[in-house]
């Protein structure tokens, strides 16, 4: 949950959206591990309960409250032995997956399927139990399984390559019935699955885009879970994300050199300039300048974009990217920087100040995902008046529209997850940045675009409430 802990979108949507469905008038408390960031930053939160009986090897965790600065009630599962650990929440300082995990995240579930039942011992009942990811796909199956059950789910799908799989012998220690272990239950081609749990006994599924809806329920995307997808598609929708358009805002953004806005583009020049000098590029207003900020990995489709980087050099131009992931993708693309200095800039790891600066410096954000649920970095680049790159793929395609379509046009988008494809796209934004009318019209478009979470969360609530009816 950001700001405090963060490895993906995922901790962007749990740190806004409960904010935006606050501001709309309902209760909403975030369930959250006490990593280690959240104790420091909460040294003082009260326990409120000790859910015990969990069943299984599953133990007795304390619960505690918590404030968030934007009012925000936050239910901290404090149990140090599983979550007081250092770095990411999920690897070992190795970068191996936690061998645990099933006991750490199945707490986290149990935890919540608790506070949907008789069983729990607060004074505050939730309607809907919202669940993201692997990480609290169990939380549905629980609900499922126990007679006094009483909140509906709902199951949000952020990547659906993350499924949290696990041995068989995982389900007696997770306290799962042996009846848990069939085809409509959690067993998922011989392992536990989290996900397909949270996919099967969920009130309502949801994904972080409609384009992302519907390809998951192809074999082609479905990663094995399509049929499960078809089979409950009449309680599938895709809900396109917001930003925090507070944190993302050129206007105000504390990190930037200069602020700007859509009526007041001038200022831009100045960020991109500072963007250079600090990246190490040659200083040159004239050379489009093109960003990526991203983990480094083939889904992103990074290797398209440095199988191509040399030709996007020669058109000419320059190239900043920022970010980490596959070994491989990390070592060519600083090879490739140290062979072309002053042209392209590469820094490994994460910045968050310096995101928001390439945000801003850049010309043109590139994203050719090979598949991309949503995509959050898109809608900052559209607010940025930055235009995006990007293959016609989830998210990406609900969000960047080509330039072609002089009415609506605010980025480039191309089909085949290929260099060949990519570069054509890719040629196009850099003719189209040496048309000053055009390339300020793409701007106004992106930057109009309203990217706030106000629409999303009421879409939430509408499928909230049609939930309950159907439960009534």
């Amino acid at each position: 949950m950001a700001p405090w802990v963060k490895t993906g979108g995922l901790g962007d949507v749990a740190g806004a959206l409960p904010a935006a469905l606050r501001a709309l008038g309902h209760d909403v408390r975030v369930l959250v591990p006490a990593y280690p960031a959240l104790l420091r930053a909460f040294p003082d939160a009260l326990e409120i309960a000790r859910p015990h009986w969990l069943g299984g090897l599953l133990p007795t965790p304390s619960l505690r409250q918590a404030l968030a600065g934007d009012g925000t009630p936050l239910l901290l599962l404090d149990y140090p032995h599983f979550f007081d650990r250092p770095g990411n929440p999920y690897l070992g300082p190795e970068g191996r997956d936690w061998l645990d995990n099933h006991l750490r995240f199945g707490l986290l579930s149990r935890v919540a399927a608790w506070l949907g039942s008789e069983a729990s011992t607060l004074d505050w009942a939730p309607d809907v139990i919202h669940c993201n990811d692997w990480q609290t796909g169990l939380a549905p199956a629980y609900l499922a399984y126990r007679a006094e059950r009483r909140a509906k789910s709902l199951v949000t799908i952020h990547n659906l390559a993350f499924q949290g799989l696990f041995d068989h012998a995982a389900l007696f220690e997770l306290g799962l019935p042996d009846e848990a272990w069939t085809m409509d239950g959690v067993e998922f081609y011989g392992h536990l699955s989290f996900l397909k749990a949270g996919l099967q006994h969920a009130s309502a599924i949801s994904t972080v885009s409609p384009s992302y809806a519907r390809e998951i329920q192809t074999d082609a995307e479905g990663m094995g879970m399509a049929g499960l997808l078809r089979h409950r598609s009449a309680q599938l929708s895709g809900i396109l994300n917001g930003i925090d358009t507070r944190e993302w805002d050129p206007a105000r953004d504390r990190h930037l050199p200069q602020h700007y806005g859509q009526r007041r583009l001038e200022g831009k020049a100045v960020n991109k300039a500072n963007l250079q000098a600090e990246m190490g590029l040659a200083v040159r207003a004239d050379l489009p300048l093109l960003a990526v900020v991203s983990r480094l990995t083939e889904q992103k489709g990074l290797d398209l974009f440095l199988e191509v980087a040399a030709q996007t050099l020669a058109l000419p131009a320059q190239i900043v990217v920022l970010g980490s992931g596959a070994h491989g993708l990390e070592h060519g693309w600083t090879a490739f920087a140290h062979r072309h200095p002053g042209s392209c800039a590469v820094r490994i790891g994460f910045d968050e100040g310096l995101a928001h600066r390439i945000e801003a410096g850049a010309d043109i954000f590139v994203m050719p995902s090979r598949f991309e649920p949503c995509g959050l970095n898109q809608m900052y680049s559209l607010r940025y008046g930055t235009p995006p790159v990007v293959r016609a793929t989830g998210g990406l395609a609900d969000t960047v529209i080509d330039a072609a379509d002089e009415k609506h046009g605010n980025g480039f988008v191309f089909g085949p997850a290929t260099g060949e494809a990519l570069f054509a796209a890719l040629q196009r934004a850099a003719s189209a940045f040496q048309e000053p009318t055009l390339w300020r019209r793409l701007q106004k478009h992106g930057m109009a675009r309203d990217s706030s979470w106000r629409e999303a969360a009421g879409h939430y609530v509408e499928l909230y409430e049609s939930i309950l009816r159907e439960a009534s």
